[in-house]
């Protein structure tokens, strides 16, 4: 997601990061991030589920909320190219790992989650190792986290009792699987990207 206001000159033209750093979406970006050590304060010390809840769902919010301005007045930077893609996964595997902790979820959908990121960080080293840009947020990863984006705040609410619990508990867990499936088929796409384009620059350099 982005910073600075970079207009290009026809509606097909790509957008320029700019090098700018106090944008709107960077500091909702920023504020994902902060929000992040109170959540697992809240739902871990006291046990303030209800507090908790709140801190996620005003997570999800700014995520779509940056994206959105970010879209809607063309703004992009390379701040927030990086900071935003880091923001989703330190929320994601945080929260995650607090749900297993209170017995909220499984573990094994925390490694399910986690071996993602570590395959995602070998494809993006590899990259780095042939001296190539990351490879930009496909639109199948950002779905991915939109359906983990619903199902991390539907699980927090399992932890109480009655109605909104039963009505909670399976919507929870179909964002939480669809999210899962597409957060691992996006990583295989990302990783067709990386060999495609790691081959093609083999090519370049032997022709």
């Amino acid at each position: 997601m982005a910073g600075s206001k970079a207009r290009p000159t026809s509606a097909d033209a790509p957008l320029i990061p700019s090098d700018r750093i106090l944008t709107l979406p960077n500091l909702l970006s920023s504020l994902r991030l902060l929000l992040i050590p109170l959540f697992v304060w809240l739902a871990l010390g006291p046990e303030a589920d209800g507090w908790a809840f709140a801190v996620l769902a005003v997570s999800a919010v700014t995520d779509f909320l940056d994206g959105k301005i970010a879209r809607h007045y063309q703004i992009v930077s390379r701040v927030g190219q990086l900071l935003d893609p880091i923001a989703d996964r330190l929320y994601v595997v945080s929260t995650i790992l607090v749900l297993a902790i209170r017995d909220v979820v499984p573990w094994w959908l925390v490694v399910a989650l986690v071996a993602r990121d570590a395959f995602m960080l070998g494809v993006q080293l590899v990259m780095r190792r042939h001296q190539l840009p990351p490879i930009p947020v496909h639109y199948v990863g950002k779905a991915a986290t939109v359906c983990l984006l619903f199902a991390l705040p539907l699980w927090m609410l399992t932890t109480g009792e009655g109605t909104l619990v039963d009505v909670a508990r399976p919507l929870a867990w179909a964002f939480g699987l669809w999210g899962l499936a597409i957060y691992w088929w996006s990583a295989f796409l990302y990783a067709e990207q990386a060999h495609a384009i790691v081959s093609g620059r083999r090519s370049e350099v032997t022709a």
